[in-house]
C-alpha cells in the first residue's frame, strides 16, 4: 500500500500546486495501486475529489473569492449532469470507462501544454444560458469517468461567466464538490445494484494524504515556476493516457 499513499499525497500536491489536473490521479491509484474495480474506483474517486475540493474552497469562502451567482448557473446543472452521467455508467462497462477516462486526460494535458489566455479581470459578458449548458456537459463527463473537470471549468467560467482567474478557481472548487458529491450518491446506487461495496478505510486514507498534500502544494506553489510545473505534469498525464488507454482496448479486444 506505500505506493497508493504516495499516489494519494500526488493527487493533493498537484491540486494544490497547478490548482486543477490532479483528479485525474484519483481513478489511477484507486485501479491500479489499490486494486479497486473500475466502477468501485471511480466511485471513489467522486467522495475523494469532492472532499480534497471542498477543503481547499474554505479558505477562498472565507475571504468572499466564490461567485455564488456562478456556482448557481454552473454547479446546479453541474450536479444534473452528474447524476445523469453517474445513472448512465450502469450500461457502460469498466474497462469503456476507463478508455473514457484516458480522452479525458488526454484532454487534461494538451489543455495544460497550451493553456488559454484568458483575462484577468471581472468584466466579461455573462452567458448565463451557455455557462449552465457546459455545466450539464462538464457534469455528464464527471459522472461516468469521475474527474472534477477543474481544467475544464475554469476556463468557461472566464470566457463565458466574466470571472476573473482567481475567482474562477475559487468558484470550480465549490462548483467540483457539488458535482463529485451528486455523483457520488448517485453511484452507491449503482454499485449496490451490481453488488460492489466501497472501502471506506481505504478512501478515508487517500482523501486524508489529499488533503494534507493539497494544503502542502499551495504553500510549496510560492516557490515553483508555475509554467514548468504545468508542462512536465501535462507530459506525465499523457504517458498515463497512452498506457491506460493501451490497458484498457486490450481488455476490451480479450
Amino acid at each position: 500500500m506505500p505506493l497508493a499513499w504516495l499516489g494519494a499525497l500526488a493527487i493533493g500536491l498537484s491540486l494544490g500546486l497547478l490548482g486543477s489536473g490532479g483528479s485525474v490521479l484519483t481513478v489511477p491509484v484507486l485501479v491500479y495501486l489499490v486494486g479497486q474495480d473500475e466502477k468501485v474506483a471511480i466511485a471513489g474517486s467522486l467522495f475523494v475529489v469532492g472532499t480534497v475540493a471542498l477543503a481547499g474552497s474554505l479558505s477562498f469562502i472565507r475571504h468572499h473569492m466564490v461567485d455564488w451567482r456562478s456556482v448557481a448557473l454552473f454547479g446546479l446543472p453541474g450536479m444534473a449532469g452528474t447524476w445523469l452521467g453517474a445513472a448512465l455508467s450502469a450500461w457502460i462497462s469498466g474497462p469503456v470507462q476507463l478508455l473514457l477516462f484516458a480522452g479525458v486526460m488526454l484532454a487534461a494535458a494538451v489543455m495544460m501544454l497550451r493553456p488559454p489566455r484568458l483575462p484577468v479581470t471581472d468584466g466579461g459578458s455573462r452567458h448565463g444560458g451557455r455557462v449552465a449548458l457546459d455545466g450539464v456537459v462538464v457534469g455528464v463527463i464527471t459522472g461516468i469517468v469521475g474527474v472534477g473537470g477543474g481544467f475544464l471549468i475554469v476556463p468557461a467560467l472566464v470566457l463565458l461567466g466574466g470571472l476573473a482567474v482567481h475567482r474562477a478557481v475559487a468558484t470550480s472548487l465549490v462548483i467540483i464538490a457539488m458535482k463529485s458529491y451528486s455523483g457520488f450518491g448517485k453511484y452507491l446506487g449503482v454499485l449496490a445494484a451490481q453488488g460492489l461495496v466501497l472501502d471506506w478505510r481505504v478512501l478515508a486514507t487517500v482523501t486524508g494524504f489529499g488533503v494534507a498534500g493539497s494544503l502542502a502544494g499551495v504553500r510549496l506553489g510560492r516557490h515553483v515556476p508555475q509554467a514548468a510545473l504545468r508542462r512536465g505534469f501535462a507530459l506525465f498525464l499523457l504517458v498515463m493516457a497512452v498506457a491506460i488507454g493501451f490497458n484498457s482496448a486490450s481488455s476490451l479486444l480479450r
